[in-house]
C-alpha cells in the first residue's frame, strides 16, 4: 500500500489498556495512526503520531486533527476509545467526579467526532466507533453507575442518531460495549470477582474488544450497530 492510499485511523485513550491495543493492531494492518491521551509519549515508528493532552479540551482536538491532516492527508476512522468510569452511589458523586466524567465520556467524543466528520465529508467515506459499556444499558445494582450510564448512555444514542444522519454520506457510525476487560484499570487480585458480573464467568481479553473493532471496520454494510462484548451481560443474570 502507497503512502497515498494508506489509511488513517485517530484513537483516543491509545496510550495503554484497549487504546494501545487497538494502535498495535491497525499498525499492523498497514494503517497509520495517530494516538492521543493525557499521558502518551512520543512514538519511534513514522507512521504513528502521537498527541498528548485532555481530549476535553477543544486545543486538543485542533492538534490531534491538524496531526492527522498534516503527516497522513487524511482520516478514515476515529476510534473514540478515551473515557472514564467512577463508581459511586448517586448520593456520592461529586462536581469533580461529574465534570471529569462529562468531560471525557462527551466533551472530548462531541468536539473530536465533529471535526473527524467534517474531513471525511470531504472524502465521501469514514467510520466511527464509540468505545460504551454494557452498564449504560443494563443496570447492575452491585455496581452502581449513574455518571457512567448518563455519560456512555449519551454514546448509545448518538451512535445510532449519526449512523442515521450520515447513512447516505458515505459515513458509518458503530459502538462497542465491553463487559470488564483485563487492562490496568483493573488489579489482577479483582478479577475472580470481576468475573461473576459476566455470564461466561470470566473477565474479558484486550484482544476480544480489537477483533471487535477490527469486525466493524471490515463490514460496511454495517452502521448503527452497539457490538456487547461483554460475557453476556447484555442478555441477562
Amino acid at each position: 500500500m502507497s503512502e497515498q492510499d494508506r489509511k488513517v485511523a485517530i484513537i483516543t485513550g491509545g496510550s495503554r489498556g484497549i487504546g494501545a491495543g487497538v494502535v498495535a493492531e491497525y499498525r499492523r494492518r498497514g494503517w497509520a495512526v495517530v494516538a492521543t491521551s493525557r499521558t502518551i509519549r512520543p512514538a519511534a515508528d513514522p507512521a504513528v503520531v502521537t498527541v498528548d493532552g485532555d481530549i476535553s479540551d477543544p486545543a486538543t482536538t485542533d492538534r490531534v486533527i491538524s496531526g492527522a491532516l498534516e503527516s497522513f492527508g487524511r482520516i478514515d476512522t476515529l476510534i473514540n476509545n478515551a473515557g472514564v468510569f467512577i463508581s459511586k452511589r448517586f448520593t456520592d458523586y461529586t462536581v469533580d467526579d461529574y465534570a471529569s466524567a462529562v468531560g471525557i465520556n462527551l466533551t472530548g467524543f462531541f468536539w473530536l467526532t465533529q471535526r473527524a466528520i467534517a474531513e471525511m465529508l470531504k472524502r465521501g467515506s469514514g467510520h466511527i466507533v464509540n468505545i460504551t459499556t454494557t452498564l449504560a444499558e443494563y443496570a447492575n445494582s452491585s455496581t452502581p453507575s449513574v455518571l457512567t450510564s448518563l455519560t456512555k448512555g449519551g454514546l448509545v444514542s448518538a451512535t445510532k442518531s449519526l449512523a442515521i444522519e450520515y447513512a447516505g454520506r458515505g459515513i458509518r457510525v458503530n459502538a462497542v460495549s465491553p463487559g470488564i476487560i483485563q487492562t490496568p484499570e483493573h488489579a489482577p487480585k479483582t478479577y475472580a470477582a470481576l468475573a461473576e458480573l459476566h455470564p461466561l464467568g470470566r473477565v474479558g481479553q484486550v484482544s476480544d474488544i480489537v477483533e471487535g473493532i477490527l469486525f466493524l471496520e471490515s463490514s460496511p454494510f454495517i452502521t448503527g450497530e452497539i457490538l456487547h462484548i461483554d460475557g453476556g451481560q447484555i442478555a441477562g443474570h
